[in-house]
């Protein structure tokens, strides 16, 4: 089944279709717990706030004037009701003398079976060193992580969820980052590989849910687009596309490349996620195993009844897979996988 865009379910629930709003809240439960639990630490709270979020956010579909995407103003929504869960939690704990105990998924160990008893220490010991560096981190600080690099958000969609300037976002990543790395040293090579295991939900690992970012570039020899002159609004920096740049001319040789879709999804190993591409055509990714700290997707590009793109491919995060795809307009589709996306 195609994916329904996410403003379109909004107008037919504004339209009185209520069980329209169901498919965004299957599209998003797991994001909007994984946000609260990064800012609560505590499985049962993060499970109330999703559920408060989802409420509220359907209350307020009536000021939603999409003027940003839905999953940025429904992240804002989470995040402001989990800070405002943590400083009654706060307060709580003030009035009584107590203090608030981690649980103990911050140091849980995801096991696996391949490695040894000093393996398996050593890498609990990272987990604990890294959970302790993001606990450290100011709030705006450790939410401006948890959107980046863990959620995958530009740093326009971020400063949408967090209401702030779109350099305030950079600024504030970069020093979070500057304290992250004092505090991790070489772990933070390793960070985006464990943020996952730290916030996942209890039984994630059963369930095998998968983070993946997709990403749909036109290659071709034609001059790019005249740059912004004086009086025109530059363009949001795509410093991801531009890091990847090298690599794309290495494989294809071709002179301009231009981002043309960007995806994210979060499925369960087996679930197809489906979109729509440019010509007309339907992009179906399916995650079908880990395989030593890679993903391997089943990917399948169609045109109608014609398949134009069906293979098999392993990405990491930081080794994204890069297939090419038909023609389009002067050029040629180049598809990009990767898990835990920053498309």
């Amino acid at each position: 089944m195609v994916e329904l865009d996410d403003l379109a379910l909004v107008e037919r629930v504004r339209a009185g279709d209520v069980a329209a709003f169901e498919p965004l809240v299957e599209k998003y439960r797991q994001r909007v717990y994984r946000l609260a639990r990064n800012v609560l630490h505590d499985s049962e709270e993060a499970f109330d706030v999703a559920q408060e979020a989802f409420i509220r956010a359907f209350q307020a579909l009536p000021t939603f004037r999409g003027q940003s995407a839905f999953y940025t103003w429904l992240f804002r929504i989470t995040l402001n009701v989990a800070s405002d869960r943590a400083r009654q939690r706060t307060a709580r704990g003030r009035a009584f003398g107590t203090e608030r105990v981690e649980e103990e998924e911050w140091s849980r160990t995801l096991v696996d079976p391949g490695e040894g008893p000093d393996a398996s220490a050593a890498r609990a010991e990272e987990r604990r060193r890294i959970g302790r560096a993001l606990e450290a981190l100011p709030p705006h600080h450790r939410a401006i992580i948890m959107l980046s690099d863990l959620e995958g958000l530009s740093y326009r969609e971020i400063a949408e969820v967090l209401g702030i300037p779109m350099g305030t976002v950079m600024s504030r990543l970069h020093n979070a980052r500057k304290r992250l790395r004092a505090a991790l040293g070489p772990l933070l090579t390793v960070l985006l590989a464990l943020l996952a295991a730290l916030v996942a939900p209890a039984g994630a690992e059963a369930q095998q849910v998968v983070s993946f970012g997709t990403r749909v570039v036109l290659a071709s020899d034609a001059a790019p687009p005249p740059a912004a002159g004086r009086g025109q609004a530059l363009a949001e920096p795509d410093e991801r596309l531009d890091s990847f740049l090298p690599k794309l001319r290495q494989l294809f040789r071709y002179t301009s490349y231009t981002s043309l879709e960007r995806y994210r999804a979060e499925v369960p190993m087996g679930a197809t996620q489906r979109w729509r591409v440019p010509g007309e055509r339907q992009l179906s990714i399916t995650p079908e195993a880990f395989a030593k700290g890679a993903v391997k997707f089943q990917v399948r590009l169609s045109r109608g009844s014609l398949t134009e793109v069906n293979t098999h491919i392993q990405a990491q995060t930081g080794n994204p897979a890069v297939i090419g795809g038909p023609r389009h307009g002067d050029g040629v589709l180049i598809i990009i996988v990767w898990p835990n996306p920053n498309p």
